[in-house]
C-alpha cells in the first residue's frame, strides 16, 4: 500500500486528510458502489411494475437484502468488482457479473437474474451515479463548508460593524468603510454564489444505446417506458432529461462546475483583500508555539493559509472549468472523452474543498488591530475632500471640485490643513460646523447598518 510519502496527488497525499470528506463519493470505490446502487435500485424498480410479468415482486426480505447489499457494499467488494473488470476490460459489465454472482444466491432472485441491467446501456448506470455523487456531496461536503466560511465572515462583519478602516481604491487612499463592511460584501457575494449552487439541477436519462427506448421497447412494445423511466430517474432524486444521445449531454454537470468556479473566485477575492489587510497591519495573526514563518527570517508569520486557499482556487477552477467547457461536448451519439474527464471531479472539487478549509483556518488566526487601522484613517484627512466638496456643492459654491482638486490632488493633507479651508468657505454655520467635527474615522457614512444587516 503506497504511504502518502509517495502519492502522486497531494490530495492522496499531504492533504488527504482535508480531502477524506470527499472520498465517499468520488473514489474510485465510491463510483462502484454508486453504479451498484444504480444497478440494484432500476431491478427493485422493474419488479414492481407489473407489466413486467416475467419478473415477480421480491419478498421483502429480498428487498432489505437489496439494501443491505448496497449499505454494506466494502472496498472488499469494490476489489473483486475490480478483477472481474481485468478480465472484462469493462467496468459497468463487471459490475453486472458480480451482481448476478451475489445474487444468484439468493432463490428467490435466481429467476431473475438477467433483469440485472435490463435494457439498460453504461451510461445509463453511469450519468445516474455521477449526478447522485455530485447531488449527495453538494448537499453533505461542499456546501455545509461552503456555509462555514460565510458564518465566520458574517460574525466578524457583526463584531466588526463601526470599526472605521481607510478605503483604498487603485491602492489609493479613499472615502474610509468598515471593517465589518467589507466583510459583509463577501457575504452577500458568497450566499449569492452559495443559491447558484444549490439551484442547479442535476438531469439523469434511462433510455439506452442511443436514448430512444429500442431494446426497452422491442422487448415491451406496449409498455410507456418513457413515463416509467422518468418516474424512475425522479426517484432518484434528478430531474429526468427526455433528449439525449447514449450520453446525458452533462448541461446541468457544466453548470454546477461554473457555480463552483464562481463562488471560488469570490473567495479568491476574499483571500486577497485579506492578505493584503495582513500585509498593512490592519490584522495580527496570532502564533504557535513552535511554528516557524521563515527558515531565515525568525520575526516573520507568514499568512501560509490564505495564500495555500489561493492556489488550490486556481488549480480547482482549472479543472472545473475544464469540465463545464469539455463535458457537454461529445461527437455524435458517443465518444469516451467524457468518460475520463469526469473521473477528475473529485479532485477538482477537492482542490476547493481544501481552499474553503484553508481560508477557515486563516480566519481563525486574524484578529483586528484596531490602534493600527485607526492611525492609518488620522494619517489621510485628504479623504474628507469627498464630504467637503459635497456640502459645498449643496450650498451653491462654484467650482467646488476644482478649489478641493487644487488643494488636495496628490498631497498629504492633515486637520489643521482641512479646517482652514473649511472656516474661509461661504457656507451656513451649522454646516461649517459640521464639516470642522468631521474626521476620518466618523465618515463612513451607512457602512455600519449595512455590516450589521447581513
Amino acid at each position: 500500500m503506497a504511504s502518502p510519502l509517495t502519492a502522486l496527488s497531494p490530495l492522496d497525499g499531504r492533504y488527504a486528510r482535508s480531502a477524506d470528506p470527499l472520498r465517499p463519493y468520488f473514489s474510485e470505490y465510491a463510483l462502484i458502489r454508486y453504479r451498484v446502487r444504480v444497478e440494484l435500485a432500476w431491478l427493485a424498480a422493474l419488479a414492481v411494475e407489473p407489466a413486467i410479468a416475467e419478473l415477480k415482486p421480491f419478498s421483502r426480505a429480498t428487498v432489505d437484502g437489496l439494501r443491505t447489499l448496497v449499505a454494506n457494499f466494502s472496498e472488499s467488494d469494490a476489489q473483486k468488482i475490480k478483477n472481474i473488470e481485468a478480465e472484462t476490460n469493462h467496468d459497468v459489465k463487471a459490475i453486472e457479473y458480480w451482481l448476478k454472482a451475489r445474487l444468484g444466491r439468493n432463490r428467490e432472485v435466481q429467476g431473475a437474474l438477467e433483469f440485472i441491467h435490463f435494457a439498460a446501456t453504461s451510461e445509463d448506470i453511469n450519468n445516474l451515479s455521477y449526478a447522485l455523487m455530485l447531488a449527495e456531496s453538494r448537499a453533505k461536503v461542499m456546501l455545509p463548508k461552503l456555509d462555514e466560511v460565510i458564518g465566520v465572515l458574517r460574525e466578524g462583519a457583526h463584531r466588526h460593524a463601526a470599526l472605521a478602516m481607510l478605503s483604498r481604491t487603485h491602492g489609493q487612499a479613499a472615502s474610509p468603510t468598515t471593517l465589518g463592511k467589507e466583510l459583509a460584501n463577501f457575504v452577500h457575494r458568497l450566499r449569492r454564489a452559495r443559491a447558484r449552487i444549490a439551484s442547479v439541477p442535476l438531469l439523469g436519462k434511462m433510455n439506452g444505446a442511443t436514448g430512444n427506448y429500442h431494446a426497452h421497447s422491442i422487448a415491451y412494445p406496449k409498455f410507456d417506458w418513457e413515463r416509467f423511466c422518468a418516474r424512475f430517474v425522479g426517484g432518484l432524486g434528478l430531474e429526468f432529461n427526455p433528449y439525449t444521445t447514449q450520453i446525458e449531454p452533462h448541461d446541468s454537470f457544466a453548470e454546477l462546475f461554473d457555480a463552483y468556479a464562481a463562488a471560488n473566485t469570490v473567495l479568491l477575492d476574499l483571500d486577497r483583500d485579506l492578505w493584503g489587510y495582513i500585509s498593512l497591519g490592519y490584522f495580527r495573526q496570532k502564533t504557535k508555539k513552535g511554528e516557524v514563518g521563515s527558515s531565515t527570517m525568525p520575526h516573520k508569520v507568514n499568512p501560509i493559509d490564505f495564500e495555500n486557499s489561493e492556489g488550490n482556487i486556481g488549480i480547482a477552477n482549472a479543472l472545473l472549468r475544464h469540465l463545464s467547457d469539455k463535458l457537454p461536448v461529445s461527437r455524435w451519439q458517443r465518444d469516451l472523452s467524457d468518460s475520463t474527464a469526469l473521473r477528475n471531479a473529485g479532485g477538482a472539487l477537492g482542490h476547493a474543498l481544501l481552499a474553503y478549509a484553508s481560508c477557515l483556518r486563516g480566519l481563525a488566526k486574524v484578529e483586528a488591530d484596531p490602534r493600527r487601522i485607526a492611525e492609518d484613517l488620522d494619517a489621510n484627512w485628504e479623504v474628507l475632500t469627498e464630504a467637503v466638496q459635497q456640502v459645498m456643492r449643496r450650498h451653491g459654491v462654484a467650482g467646488a471640485y476644482e478649489k478641493l482638486k487644487a488643494l488636495s490632488r496628490g498631497r498629504k493633507l492633515d486637520r489643521k490643513q482641512l479646517a482652514a479651508f473649511v472656516r474661509g468657505l461661504a457656507i451656513p454655520a451649522e454646516a461649517k460646523k459640521r464639516l470642522l467635527a468631521l474626521t476620518p474615522a466618523a465618515y463612513i457614512g451607512l457602512a455600519a447598518r449595512l455590516a450589521k444587516r447581513v
